[in-house]
């Protein structure tokens, strides 16, 4: 049955009327269940889509836009553009959510210029024109103007387009001869862009056509902006443009223009140096209210954005980031990058215009930013202020937590270290059972001083908010749960056999001369670690039971957490064992001071950094202290052609969900490429899908899959994202993962126990796994209670550092006199002797001598 309203728009007399009216009541629901849009697709009313302004006709593109967007709900068939206007910011608020108190000047912007900068509007991987993409951003547009705003349009790509047509020109007027010997050539830039512009505004005339809303170019040279007339005649043009709702599409001519003219200080607006700037003079002369600029990031960030160890910056402020921020490569297809664009950004801020510099990739980006939303990067005086003002007070507050945080580092580095030697060597002399009892009484305040450890990490966690990415926060944030698995963690290295003193071997030297080899603490050692809390009781823990002095240096994200935790463990320590004391186990918290223990070799004995490639590296060239690396966690798993291909999708998706953060994590899926001919491929892409993946191509499979291009062949996403390579062979994908891998995890999926076989002989890495998820290469799930780490190193120890990677060898040599004189008068044998039933155990612990020396006393 219709509803009295539906009833209402269907008796209307004309055909174009009924047209509107089904249109405008068109359900939406299904086309963003496809479409897998941001935002709550599950309301009890399914979005309408508005009505066309014009004449009515319906093209299919048109109602694909509506159905995508769904950003109006209800709007009656037929509707001025001010009814549209008071209804727009709640409609936006209902499909993404509420705005954030911060981005109210960007959700009440009217006039609004959006750069579309070359990396947007072309393809990554040979530079033609992303039509998809465009076409998307043209529809956000178009729903921003139907909505009421003013929209200027700044794009690139029109040289980009030039070249394309000029080459295939040239290969047009070439014979094979020519092309042979003078190739494809370079196209110059000025003949690329007068050839380019043409093609890239009939593009946009088409693209807004079909949204029914038309577009005019304005081209504009450097010069230009110099003559006082130019800038009455452009904002004149504009407002009459903007007034019949015409959207006006500006690009340099560069075709005439001059090369590149440096900003001054005398007069930074009389010159712009690319479309960032221009976009930037734009919005301060057309008096604009929001700055929107578009590119192949999320924003800005404190350094490269593939690194995974670069923070993203929420609200730009001069005082605060500009000596943080270090930029990576420049832009590869426009003249700009993102120093070019936080200058543009902040010219046009110190003027008065909001900006905002986010992904012009990301789905309904442009929609995103002008609902208020808190994505990309804001620039903006008052927000700046509030962010310095911020920083100021948290300035203040660490200043007043120094005496806190940093007291240990009154000791001289030398001193701590000495004093954590000779702590080890008063623990080592403790029995077996001294050492588990203080383990379980750690793990028992632990979990009593529950709420403080909280506490403490709210603190941390809330200091580092918009200042480090989602994969460090996940790492920094601890959960009740977290403790109480610490607690059991400590309990089972507790429970675990003496390690101090086994015996691995007897052999007799001579007669009456025995030599037996057993292990031993390794001594001091000094432990660097990520912004990981609860990296710190399992490493002391292991410390502890192993009998080593423990040097700990945890990232300064965590550092009320690390102080709280090592606090507990030490007064722990103090009050169940004073003899050994605090010193076995020290924090820094001083960088000056790291670099400072690097230096001593002849008191630390091991170094193990954990963390990125360029931390290990960085050591190792900057100490003579051993090294065992801890570095990327870059996992392969290879499907077989003899997978079970359920299995297969259930050990992938595990290996990458189950904690996408974590070093072993999978990054990489090599799969046979019979998997993509019977069609097993399909199932175990849409699998991952399913479960949040997104997938990018290695060289084979962004061609033959149509995925876009991975970023490296050697990449560490540390997110629900992976690459998907296709390889012709096992052998193929085994010198894949050498080439590109860590040597930290690899598996194979395969039904085949000889080609798994195969497999876990020949492949080098740390740990090697069949038929079993990544997630498996754990100190904890292999039994060893807790790891300081994952070592990838070849030397030492392999794989998750347990206690027995913290122990190294001594001999021990007993004999009746025996001497030397030059081998003259002795006799060797070297013969292996069996180990004997007291060698099962560890050497006689200070407990089991203090029980034979009273029994020997005198009564």
């Amino acid at each position: 049955m219709q509803s009295s309203s539906e009833s209402h728009v269907n008796n209307g007399k004309s055909e174009q009327e009924k047209l509107l009216a089904e249109f405008a009541y068109q359900p939406a629901a299904e086309g963003r269940k496809h479409a897998g849009e941001v935002g709550n697709s599950s309301n009890d009313k399914p979005p309408k889509t508005p009505p066309q302004s014009g004449n009515g006709k319906m093209s299919s593109a048109r109602t694909a836009s509506r159905t995508f967007s769904g950003l109006m709900a209800d709007v009656p068939a037929c509707l001025s553009f001010s009814d549209l206007k008071d209804s727009y910011p709640a409609d936006f608020e209902s499909e993404y959510g509420p705005n954030d108190p911060s981005r109210e000047i960007v959700r009440q912007a009217r006039r609004v210029v959006v750069k579309i900068g070359t990396a947007c509007v072309t393809r990554g991987q040979d530079s033609r024109l992303a039509l998809g993409r465009l076409g998307a951003l043209v529809e956000q547009l178009e729903t921003l103007v139907r909505g009421g705003r003013e929209i200027i349009l700044v794009t690139s790509g029109g040289v980009s387009i030039g070249r394309q047509k000029l080459r295939q020109q040239k290969v047009l007027n070439s014979s094979p001869l020519e092309m042979q010997f003078a190739g494809g050539g370079q196209v110059p830039s000025r003949a690329a862009a007068a050839a380019g512009q043409s093609g890239l505004m009939a593009l946009y005339d088409s693209l807004f056509g079909m949204m029914d809303l038309q577009a005019a170019q304005v081209l504009v040279t450097r010069n230009d902006f110099t003559d006082p007339t130019f800038k009455e005649n452009l904002v004149t043009t504009v407002e009459d443009l903007l007034g019949m709702n015409v959207v006006p599409v500006f690009n340099e001519n560069d075709a005439i223009s001059k090369g590149v003219v440096k900003a001054t200080k005398e007069g930074p607006r009389v010159a712009f140096r690319d479309n960032d700037s221009l976009a930037a003079l734009l919005a301060i002369e057309l008096k604009a209210d929001l700055l929107v600029m578009l590119t192949d990031v999320d924003g800005l960030f404190d350094g490269p954005p593939a690194d995974p160890k670069s923070n993203f910056i929420p609200t730009y402020c001069p005082e605060v980031h500009d000596e943080l921020i270090k930029f990576g490569d420049p832009s590869q297809g426009g003249r700009g990058g993102m120093v070019s664009k936080l200058d543009a950004a902040w010219m046009a801020a110190s003027a008065g215009v909001s900006v905002v510099i986010a992904s012009g990739k990301a789905k309904d980006g442009v929609l995103q930013v002008t609902a208020g939303n808190k994505v990309g990067t804001l620039f903006s005086k008052e927000a700046a202020q509030q962010v310095k003002q911020q920083w100021l007070e948290a300035q203040k507050e660490q200043s007043a937590d120094s005496n806190k945080l940093v007291k240990m580092d009154k000791t001289a580095p030398r001193d701590m270290a000495v004093n954590a030697r000779t702590a080890s060597r008063a623990l080592q002399n403790l029995s077996s059972k001294q050492r588990e009892q203080l383990l379980h009484k750690i793990a028992e305040n632990l979990l009593a001083k529950e709420e403080e450890i909280m506490q403490e990490n709210n603190k941390d966690c809330q200091e580092a908010q918009g200042k480090i990415s989602d994969q460090l926060m996940q790492r920094l944030k601890l959960k009740p749960q977290k403790i109480k698995q610490l607690a059991a963690g400590l309990r089972s290295i507790a429970a675990q056999d003496e390690p101090i003193g086994k015996t691995l071997s007897r052999m007799e030297i001579a007669e009456g001369l025995q030599l037996q080899k057993v292990t031993a603490p390794i001594g001091v050692l000094l432990i660097i670690f990520e912004a990981r809390p609860d990296a710190l009781p399992q490493i002391a823990a292991l410390a502890i039971r192993s009998g080593n002095g423990l040097l700990l240096k945890g990232g300064k994200e965590a550092a009320r957490s690390n102080a709280c935790l090592h606090k507990i463990i030490t007064d722990t320590i103090a009050e169940e064992q004073p003899e050994v004391g605090r010193d076995v186990i020290s924090l820094i918290t001083s960088r000056a001071n790291v670099d400072e223990l690097l230096k001593l070799n002849d008191v630390i004995d091991l170094v193990i950094p954990r963390g990125s490639n360029a931390l290990v590296t960085h050591i190792q060239q900057n100490t003579k202290i051993a090294v065992l690396g801890h570095a990327d966690g870059i996992c392969h798993i290879y499907v077989d052609p003899d997978c079970n291909i359920d299995m297969a999708c259930k050990i992938c998706i595990d290996s990458k969900i189950d904690y996408p953060a974590a070093c072993n994590a999978v990054e990489k899926i090599l799969v046979h490429e019979a998997l993509a001919k019977d069609g097993r491929l399909y199932k175990l892409q849409s699998a991952l899908r399913e479960a949040g993946v997104t997938m990018y191509g290695g060289e084979r499979a962004s061609r033959d899959l149509s995925l876009e291009r991975a970023k490296s062949d050697r990449h560490e996403y540390g997110e629900a994202e992976l690459t998907l390579e296709l390889v012709s062979s096992m052998d193929e994908a085994i010198d894949h993962l050498h080439a590109h891998g860590s040597g930290h995890t690899e598996c194979i999926i395969t039904e085949n126990k000889d080609t798994a076989e195969e497999f876990l002989r020949r492949v080098d890495a740390a740990c090697v796994n069949h038929n079993a998820t990544t997630r498996f290469s754990d100190g904890f799930r292999f039994g060893l209670g807790a790891e300081v780490g994952i070592s990838t190193s070849r030397i030492h120890a392999r794989g998750p550092v347990g206690v027995e990677g913290l122990l190294t060898t001594r001999f021990l040599l007993r004999g009746h006199g025996q001497t030397v004189e030059k081998d003259a008068h002795i006799q060797y044998t070297h013969k292996p002797l069996p180990l004997k039933e007291e060698d099962m155990a560890p050497l006689a612990s200070t407990e089991s001598a203090e029980k034979s020396t009273a029994q020997t006393e005198p009564q």
